[in-house]
């Protein structure tokens, strides 16, 4: 079995060949001519692959394309526990988390076989009348899927981006994360296994992994390649973004570049159950080590006696939680990175900051700034991605608000507030509802439902497109493009306008 773990990168197609090159990694070092090329040819046949298998791929019924899609997940299912353990050994994650991510990376597969088993989620319009004019929505063509490093199967070679655009027809080239490849590779093999089993077209799959980011590069750079799927940190999203833009032909990025995820906490609310929050919001702070692009990184309340109490409550709670071991050792070093820039700002005050006594682990850390400090230095607003949050205490509501307003675009917000306050909350709610994708009441931000009611995107930076979700059946619209039929004999319309 190839472990992908020490070479430069594997590609597999549907037939199950293999374009495969045992490169060592110093050749990048002793002749970066050869290691370019090498890695060059293996990006070329993955895209001509991809090219070829697109123009019968995109044809497939629907019902043809959910078989794929249903046998993808038995394959991966199939995998047992040979594919929990490796997850567990390449992320440091417990097995229940890796069962918990199996199970909705194949409820994914099986829903969006659902969806596409019929053709009602193209929207055709004009069927039956007798307009001269019929739309629907068509895929897009090669899509590139990157996985991320804190899902390793939900948000990677299997997961959201990847079950989506293979339902909509679009081949699909994964840029398998480096820190889990061997996770990456069984699920690719288990992929290439079910397009065998169902008679999809070579090349509707290729799984390539590489440790640096030139492979990654080029992808979106390819000529072949029509869209782009994201989901790490704002850098990385940007920089592929602005890559595509400059292409000759731009193609769209849907990245989800993470976010700080505001907590609106009231005063009658801290008055009513601070404790009970303080608790609630130190598990949701620390879950997964903080490793949730829904984390809650900011919460703002109003400076009194309540809130003090809060922050002294939370503090306490999150001191009762050991520290935890990180994904790999960037996210760690950036934490660390992290946290040192806020510490460097004289008006914040870490009230909890433990040093990790271990490698590659995190401990949680809680700070405090008021508000007006918050609103005048942008550094505050950044994420830490890791087990931080920090507490803005405004003045008063006027000030609250006005800290919700110059925050940047965010995935979520979250409104804590007594029942008997909806009638006074409006004008916070208009001012998040600016700022985010998802407003969550008397809740907490981490853990994102696979529901069509689910938006998983925001406004810039927490996503580059707002108009679309990476979560839910309707992320398939990130993939697809409407087309109209104009006057055209029924011989020539596909079944689904006719």
């Amino acid at each position: 079995m190839i472990t992908g773990k020490n070479q430069i990168g594997f590609t597999q197609s549907a037939t199950g060949s293999v374009t495969y090159k045992t490169i060592n990694p110093q050749l990048n070092k002793e002749n970066p001519t050869a290691f370019y090329e090498a890695t060059q040819q293996e990006i070329n046949t993955a895209c001509a692959l991809a090219q070829k298998a697109f123009h019968s791929y995109s044809q497939i019924k629907g019902s043809k394309r959910a078989s794929f899609l249903n046998t993808i997940a038995n394959e991966i299912e199939a995998l047992g526990s040979d594919l929990t353990d490796m997850y567990t050994q390449e992320s440091g994650l417990p097995e229940g988390r890796a069962q918990g991510e199996l199970g909705r990376t194949l409820g994914q597969l099986r829903m969006f076989a659902e969806l596409v088993s019929q053709d009602k989620w193209r929207n055709p319009i004009g069927v039956g009348n007798s307009s001269g004019l019929k739309k629907a929505l068509i895929p897009i063509g090669p899509v590139v899927v990157f996985g991320a490093s804190n899902f390793p199967l939900a948000f990677s070679t299997a997961g959201g981006d990847t079950a989506s655009a293979l339902a909509a027809g679009c081949p699909v080239i994964v840029k398998s994360h480096p820190m889990h490849s061997g996770t990456g590779e069984m699920v690719a093999t288990a992929i290439i296994k079910a397009a065998q089993k169902t008679g999809m077209p070579e090349g509707v799959f290729s799984n390539l992994n590489s440790a640096g980011i030139d492979v990654g590069e080029q992808l979106v750079k390819h000529t072949v390649i029509k869209a782009v799927g994201f989901t790490g940190s704002h850098t990385g999203g940007r920089a592929l973004y602005n890559l595509a833009a400059q292409r000759d032909t731009p193609i769209p990025v849907f990245a989800e570049m993470g976010s700080i995820n505001p907590v609106i906490i009231t005063q009658e609310a801290l008055s009513n159950r601070g404790s009970q929050i303080a608790e609630t919001y130190a598990g949701s702070i620390t879950q997964g080590v903080g490793q949730f692009c829904t984390n809650p990184g900011l919460i703002i309340t109003i400076a009194s006696d309540e809130s003090q109490a809060f922050v002294n409550d939370l503090a306490n709670n999150l001191s009762k939680v050991d520290e935890g071991c990180m994904l790999h050792p960037r996210i760690q070093s950036g934490f660390t990175s992290g946290e040192k820039e806020m510490a460097k700002v004289p008006e914040v005050n870490f009230v909890m900051s433990t040093d990790s006594s271990k490698e590659n682990h995190a401990a949680p850390t809680l700070a405090v700034v008021n508000g007006v400090d918050f609103i005048k230095n942008s550094q505050l607003h950044k994420e830490v991605f890791g087990p931080f949050s920090m507490v803005v205490l405004a003045k008063d509501e006027a000030e609250q608000l006005a800290i919700i307003k110059n925050l940047e675009g965010q995935l979520t917000a979250t409104l804590i507030a007594q029942d008997e306050e909806v009638a006074t909350l409006q004008d916070i709610t208009l001012a998040l509802q600016d700022k985010v994708g998802r407003i969550i009441y008397n809740g907490v931000p981490t853990g994102v439902a696979v529901e069509d009611g689910m938006t998983h995107g925001g406004p810039y930076p927490a996503s580059t497109d707002s108009r679309f979700t990476a979560v839910g059946n309707h992320s398939i619209l990130r993939w697809v493009r409407p087309f109209s039929f104009q006057d055209f004999p029924s011989a020539l319309l596909p079944d689904y306008l006719k």
